[in-house]
């Protein structure tokens, strides 16, 4: 378990940038395979982004491929996910998580969650 802390969060309009932070509490970031998520109102949480440890190797949900991209920093024990030309409907709460498995996509692969930041796109 790992303590995850998201930032960056807030209400923009739609075709604009955002980038949201997720800083780790534990200096074995590195070893962990990390995860975006988010969680609109009334509907499931989707799996977002995931990257590898080296950073080296992402895979992406279609609904954010070619204007999200996740990255981390090991030194800063942080990983982002830098969001472009954004749409209302990618309003919702959005999460970190860290998981062990490579290429984890499914919520229950994931072992540590952040609290979640808020994202709200206008229209």
């Amino acid at each position: 378990q790992v303590q995850l802390i998201e930032s960056g969060g807030g209400l923009v309009q739609a075709g604009d940038s955002l980038r949201l932070s997720c800083a780790a509490s534990d200096r074995t970031f590195s070893s962990y395979i990390m995860g975006w998520f988010r969680q609109a109102p009334g509907k499931e949480r989707e799996f977002i982004a995931t990257i590898s440890w080296s950073g080296t190797s992402t895979y992406y949900a279609d609904s954010v491929k070619g204007r999200f991209t996740i990255s981390r920093d090991n030194a800063k024990n942080t990983v982002y996910l830098q969001m472009n030309i954004l749409k209302p409907e990618d309003t919702a709460v959005y999460y970190c998580a860290a998981a062990s498995t490579p290429g984890a996509t499914r919520i229950r692969q994931y072992h540590s969650w952040g609290q979640g930041t808020q994202v709200t796109v206008s229209s």
